[in-house]
């Protein structure tokens, strides 16, 4: 089986790779834009390398002879340009689901969000039915919103692909600790500054509760849902709901509610200062983002976390101050 991954290097993509390698037999074909040469991922199998940009580059030749293409690529930053993001994430989509549908590839894996889903102002969990017209007004909202209107318009238009979605709950590992701190925290977050001995107090918004994920376990859903005879959109979330305590105990901190107004005041100023690498839109997301139910993924793909959602965090808040991180371009310390 032969299988073409989008962002391979990438967070998603590395855990992929390696959930492929352990399936068996099947051929990897990564493409990103930048290749790793010489860097080898333990228990991937062999990986035939292809860089190509998504958003510029002609794509059939890359996905031609695939019986399935997993679509992972993503760029968060820069958030100040969300004219180079929605060339990668909207525009990008778009070409690579022409490209397979010429192709004539018979099965279309997607990576979608949790922030893709619209707000909740209840904690009940949600399934795969909740609207998803973004969290907030925040460009990574609005992009994931527009990928799945693109999907709805693809799985319409070629009923003959069989096409899958996952929603994943925020996405941790280890070894994507140092690209995480770069996209979230910038520059002046240095690795030494998010020792956890360093940290005693710890402010966070009024009302914060988001869950989790470990990138391995999407990576599993991902393979799986290569082979497995289901289509549609599938919620993944480790267990466990991550609020005030949770992050308290993890950081070993004492935490202070602050009002999310006065916090998204901050915030605002530093982005627009270049201060801070997130916009308030962003905040505004995590604060209204609805609950998932994981139980469609439980039932058709058999899938199960091997962590929690204070397990997946706690990776990458470890990995942080070590400088954790791997060989691959987006990941590298």
């Amino acid at each position: 089986m032969r299988v073409v991954v989008t962002g391979a290097t990438g967070n998603l993509g590395t855990a992929t790779l390696r959930a492929l390698g352990a399936a068996g037999d099947v051929e990897v074909v990564g493409v990103a834009r930048r290749r790793p040469d010489g860097v080898h991922l333990p228990t991937a199998g062999s990986v035939e390398w292809r860089e190509a940009d998504i958003s510029t580059d002609e794509l059939e030749s890359v996905v031609t002879g695939a019986d399935a293409v997993v679509h992972l690529a993503w760029k968060f930053q820069p958030t100040h340009r969300p004219d180079i993001t929605w060339a990668t994430n909207a525009v990008g989509t778009r070409r690579l689901l022409a490209a397979v549908a010429r192709a004539g590839v018979p099965v279309l894996v997607c990576a979608s969000s949790v922030a893709a889903y619209s707000p909740a102002d209840h904690d009940d969990p949600v399934d795969e039915g909740w609207a998803t017209d973004g969290a907030s007004s925040a460009a990574y909202c609005r992009e994931k919103a527009y990928v799945e209107r693109t999907l709805d318009a693809f799985e319409s238009t070629h009923p003959e692909v069989r096409t899958v979605r996952v929603r994943p709950a925020f996405v941790f590992q280890r070894s994507a600790a140092s690209e995480q701190r770069r996209i979230f925290g910038g520059p002046l977050a240095r690795p030494w500054l998010l020792d956890r001995r360093r940290v005693p107090v710890l402010p966070l918004p009024a009302g914060l509760r988001f869950q989790a994920v470990h990138a391995g376990d999407v990576g599993r859903a991902l393979a799986t849902a290569v082979t497995a005879d289901v289509s549609g959109a599938f919620n993944l979330a480790g267990a466990g709901v991550i609020g005030r305590e949770e992050l308290g105990e993890l950081m070993g901190a004492r935490t202070v509610e602050v009002p999310p107004g006065l916090m998204r005041g901050g915030l605002h100023s530093a982005w627009h200062a270049r201060l801070a690498q997130v916009p308030a839109s962003l905040l505004d997301a995590v604060l209204k983002l609805p609950l998932m139910a994981t139980d469609r993924a439980e039932q058709q793909l058999h899938w199960r976390p091997r962590h929690t959602a204070a397990e997946a965090l706690d990776a990458v808040l470890t990995g942080m101050p070590e400088r954790a991180g791997t060989g691959m371009p987006p990941l590298h310390p």
